[in-house]
C-alpha cells in the first residue's frame, strides 16, 4: 500500500460519501439512509425508482415466543456426567423441542416511483455520510431522501419542470407469505394525497401500517388506486412512516402527524442535521490517499484493494452505517436494511460475536449514540435473562441468550451443533461495551451496575463445582461456536467462560465495592488459562480436550480482545500462548467476521502483517457490494454488516488503543502515513494522531487528571495528565 503526503479532511481530504454513475439494478447496491428506527434502501432510476422502507421493530411472529427450558432440575445430572468424562452428556440436556430460530427481520415495503421514459443523460447517484442524504441526479430530474432523527420520517423530495409521476407502495418483496393480508388506500388531501397500505402477518393479530403523505407543488394530482399521480408539478415532497402494531392503527393521527411535518425538504433537513451531522464529524481518518482515487465511484475503488482512498471511505462508510443502523436497536446482521422477508440467519441480532464485533467502535470512535441503543436493547431483554438463569440453571441473576429478534431475550436456540442455551458468557459479553463506555466517560451508568450486580450473582450461585485442585469448574461450558475436538460441544472450563467469570466479577466489584471482597475471593478460585501441546492457549482449559483449530470464531481469545486479561505488557508468556493459538486458527468458511476479529485480536498483540494479511483477505475477497454495505462472505456472497461496521474499529485497534491506566500509540498501523482526529480513550482522553515513517505526533485532550502508562515501538514511559491541559507527545521513527 502506498500513501502520499497527509492531506487535511478538508478540503481535498477523504471523501465522506460514495457515488456510482448508474442506478442500482440489486438491492444489496442501493444506497443506505437510517436514523436507528427507519431504514431505507434507494436505487435511484430516474424512470422506474425504488425505495425500500424498513423499521427495527418488523420481525415476522411465528407463534408465542418460547421460553427457556426448564432444566434447572437436571443441572446437577449433567455435572456430574461432564465431570466424569462423559463428553456427549450436554448433547441430552434438553427438554426435547425441536429448533426454534428467532423471529426473522423483514421489510415493509417498497416505495414505486415511475415517470415516462426521460433524459438520463450525466446520471449520478450518491450518499452523503455527513447529512445521509441520498441523492440521483439526471438532466433536470434530481431525487433527495434522508431519514430524519429529528422527526423520525422518511423525507423524500423528487423534482423537475413538468413533473409526470406515479406513485404507490407496493408489499411484493422477494419471499413475503402469500397470506399476508394486505390492504391500500389513497386520499385526496389538501397537500396532495396520502397513501397508505396495512399488512397483516398470517395467524395473528399482529400488522404493520405504513403511511406516506404527498405533498405536490402545482400540476395536478389524481388518485389511482391503489397510488396517485402526479402531472405537471414542480416537485413532489413524500414523507413516509412505518408502523407496528395490533388491532387497527388511527390512520387519521398518522396522517395529521405527518401534515405537521410538511414544513419542506429543506426544513425538515436542517433539523435532522442537528444530531446527525454532530455525531458523524466527531472522528475523521486521513490516510494521505491518491485524489484521483478519491473521486472513483465506489465500485471502482472497490477494483483497488491495497488503495489507502478505499481505507478511508470504507472507515467513513462504516460510521456512517453503524450510526444510521442503531436507535431502537443495535444493528441487527443487516444493520437496519434489507430487501427481502428470507434474510440470512433471521437478520437477528446475533450476541456470541456479531453484535459486539460491529458496535465495537462505538466508545473509541465517540459514537454513544449506538452504545445508548445497545444498553437500551440490554435493559428491555433483562427480565428474559433472569428467566434464563432460573429455569436453565436454577440460580439468580442473569444469562444472555446466543441471539435475538430483539424482542424476546429467552434462550431457547438449541441444537446438537449449537446448544446456545448453555452459554453462560453471554452477559458480560453484552456489558463490557458499556463499561468501556463509562471508562470513556468517567462515569458509572447505574444501568450497566445493576446488571453486572446480576451477572455476579448468577456466577454465586452457578460457580458450586471445584476440581482436585480447589479451582471453581464451569459446567456445562460452551465455546460459540466450536468444540473440541475429541468431544461435543457442551464441556467444561471453555477460555471464553472463565475470561468472562473472572471479569465479570472483578468488574461487579469495581461497581459495587460493598460486595468486592467475595465477588473477588469467587473470582480468585478460578482456574488459570491452559497452554496445550502446540504451545497455544487452549480453547478449553479442562484437560484432555482437544482443540479444534479451523473455525470461524476465536472466543476464546476474548482475554486479549476485547478484554485487557492477556496483553504483551502484563502477560507476556500468555500473549506468546495467544498470539500461537492465533497462527494456528484456521479461516474455516471465510466469514468476514471472522477475519476482522482475527485482525483485532492480532492488533492487540502488536502482529501488525497478521493484521494486514487478515484485512487483506476481507478488502481483495470482494465483500463489499457498490453500497460499500458488506456480505458475510468472499463474492457478496448473502448481506451483512459485519464487515461494514467492524473495519472501523479495526482500523483504530492498530493506530490506537487504550485501558483506564495505558495508552498504546501506532501497534500495527495500516498505512505508514496517516492523520486520526477525535479518537477516545478509556482513561478520558481525546486524541488526534498524524504518523509517517519519519515519526508521529499525539495530541492529548484530557478530562481527568490522571496518570498513565504509555506503550510504542520504543518501550514505555509514565504521562501525568493534568484536566483540562492539552498534552503534545512526539515519538521518533518506527
Amino acid at each position: 500500500m502506498t500513501c502520499g503526503p497527509v492531506s487535511p479532511v478538508s478540503p481535498g481530504g477523504p471523501v465522506h460519501g460514495t457515488w456510482e454513475p448508474h442506478p442500482a439494478a440489486r438491492w444489496e447496491d442501493a444506497f443506505l439512509s437510517g436514523n436507528g428506527h427507519h431504514g431505507a434502501l434507494v436505487f435511484g432510476d430516474p424512470n422506474a425508482d425504488r425505495v425500500i422502507v424498513t423499521h427495527h421493530t418488523l420481525v415476522r411472529p411465528t407463534g408465542p415466543h418460547p421460553g427457556p427450558p426448564r432444566l434447572a432440575g437436571r443441572l446437577r445430572e449433567l455435572q456430574d456426567r461432564l465431570l466424569a468424562g462423559d463428553a456427549a452428556a450436554a448433547e441430552e440436556f434438553t427438554d426435547g423441542r425441536e429448533l426454534h430460530w428467532v423471529r426473522a427481520f423483514h421489510p415493509a415495503f417498497q416505495l414505486r416511483l415511475d415517470r415516462p421514459d426521460g433524459d438520463t443523460r450525466d446520471y449520478r447517484r450518491a450518499v452523503d455520510f455527513t447529512s445521509g442524504e441520498v441523492t440521483a441526479r439526471t438532466g433536470d430530474w434530481t431525487s433527495r431522501l434522508f431519514v430524519s432523527r429529528a422527526d423520525d420520517v422518511l423525507v423524500h423530495e423528487i423534482a423537475g419542470p413538468g413533473l409526470d409521476l406515479r406513485v404507490r407502495l407496493d408489499h411484493q418483496l422477494a419471499g413475503a407469505p402469500l397470506g399476508l393480508g394486505v390492504g391500500n388506500g389513497v386520499l385526496r388531501t389538501p397537500e396532495g394525497a396520502v397513501l397508505s397500505l396495512r399488512a397483516g402477518y398470517p395467524n395473528s393479530d399482529l400488522a404493520y401500517t405504513g403511511v406516506t403523505l404527498a405533498v405536490v407543488d402545482g400540476g395536478r394530482t389524481t388518485l389511482t388506486p391503489p397510488g396517485v399521480r402526479v402531472t405537471g408539478a414542480g416537485s413532489v415532497l413524500l414523507l413516509t412512516r412505518v408502523r407496528r402494531h395490533t388491532g387497527e392503527l388511527d390512520a387519521v393521527a398518522e396522517t395529521r402527524a405527518l401534515r405537521d411535518l410538511a414544513a419542506g425538504y429543506d426544513t425538515l433537513l436542517a433539523r435532522h442535521l442537528t444530531a446527525h451531522r454532530t455525531a458523524y464529524t466527531r472522528v475523521t481518518l486521513d490516510l494521505a490517499a491518491d485524489p484521483a482515487e478519491r473521486a472513483l465511484p465506489g465500485s471502482e475503488l472497490l477494483k483497488r484493494p491495497r488503495s489507502p482512498a478505499l481505507l478511508e471511505r470504507l472507515f467513513a462508510a462504516g460510521r456512517y452505517h453503524l450510526l444510521s443502523a442503531s436507535g431502537h436497536h443495535p444493528p441487527r446482521l443487516t444493520g437496519l436494511w434489507t430487501g427481502e422477508w428470507n434474510t440470512a440467519w433471521s437478520g437477528a441480532l446475533t450476541y456470541d460475536a456479531n453484535l459486539n464485533l460491529q458496535t465495537a467502535s462505538a466508545a473509541c470512535a465517540a459514537l454513544p449514540e449506538v452504545t445508548e441503543a445497545h444498553a437500551a436493547l440490554v435493559q428491555r431483554q433483562l427480565p428474559d435473562w433472569r428467566d434464563n438463569a432460573r429455569e436453565v440453571f436454577g440460580a439468580r441473576g442473569v444469562v444472555a441468550p446466543g441471539h435475538s429478534d430483539g424482542e424476546s431475550g429467552h434462550s431457547y436456540h438449541f441444537s446438537r451443533a449449537y446448544p446456545l442455551h448453555l452459554w453462560t458468557a453471554g452477559a458480560d459479553w453484552l456489558l463490557k461495551p458499556l463499561v468501556d463506555h463509562d471508562e470513556t466517560h468517567g462515569g458509572r451508568d447505574p444501568r450497566t451496575a445493576a446488571a453486572l450486580a446480576e451477572v455476579a450473582e448468577f456466577y454465586e450461585d452457578f460457580l458450586t463445582r471445584a476440581d482436585h485442585d480447589g479451582h471453581l469448574v464451569v459446567v456445562p461450558s460452551y465455546s460459540p461456536e466450536n468444540r473440541p475436538a475429541n468431544a461435543s460441544w457442551g464441556a467444561v472450563n471453555a477460555a471464553m467462560d472463565l475470561s468472562a467469570a473472572r471479569h465479570a466479577l472483578r468488574t461487579a466489584a469495581a461497581y459495587h465495592p460493598e460486595r468486592a471482597d467475595r465477588w473477588h475471593a469467587l473470582a480468585d478460585r478460578l482456574p488459570p488459562h491452559r497452554v496445550n501441546a502446540d504451545g497455544a492457549l487452549a480453547e478449553w482449559a479442562w484437560p484432555g480436550l482437544d482443540d479444534s483449530y479451523d473455525h470461524r470464531h476465536l472466543s476464546h481469545l476474548y482475554g486479549v480482545w476485547p478484554l485487557d486479561e492477556i496483553n504483551p505488557y502484563d502477560t507476556p508468556a500468555l500473549a506468546a500462548a495467544a498470539h500461537r493459538a492465533l497462527a494456528l486458527r484456521g479461516p474455516e468458511n471465510d466469514s468476514a467476521h471472522g477475519h476482522l476479529h482475527h485482525a483485532l485480536i492480532a492488533a492487540r498483540l502488536r502482529d501488525r502483517d497478521r493484521v494486514t494479511a487478515a484485512l487483506a483477505r476481507v478488502l481483495e475477497g470482494d465483500f463489499f457490494h457498490a453500497s460499500l454495505m458488506s456480505a458475510h462472505y468472499p463474492h457478496r456472497d448473502v448481506y451483512n454488516a459485519d464487515a461494514a461496521h467492524t473495519l472501523p474499529a479495526l482500523l483504530i485497534e492498530a493506530l490506537v488503543q487504550s485501558t483506564p491506566d495505558r495508552l498504546v500509540l501506532l501497534p500495527a498501523p495500516p498505512c505508514p502515513r496517516g492523520a486520526l482526529h477525535g479518537v477516545r480513550t478509556r482513561f478520558g482522553a481525546e486524541l488526534d494522531l498524524t504518523w509517517t515513517p519519519e515519526g508521529a505526533t499525539a495530541l492529548l485532550r484530557p478530562r481527568r487528571t490522571h496518570r498513565v502508562e504509555l506503550r510504542t515501538s520504543s518501550g514505555a514511559e509514565m504521562l501525568d495528565l493534568v484536566a483540562g491541559e492539552d498534552r503534545v507527545l512526539t515519538l521518533g521513527a518506527r
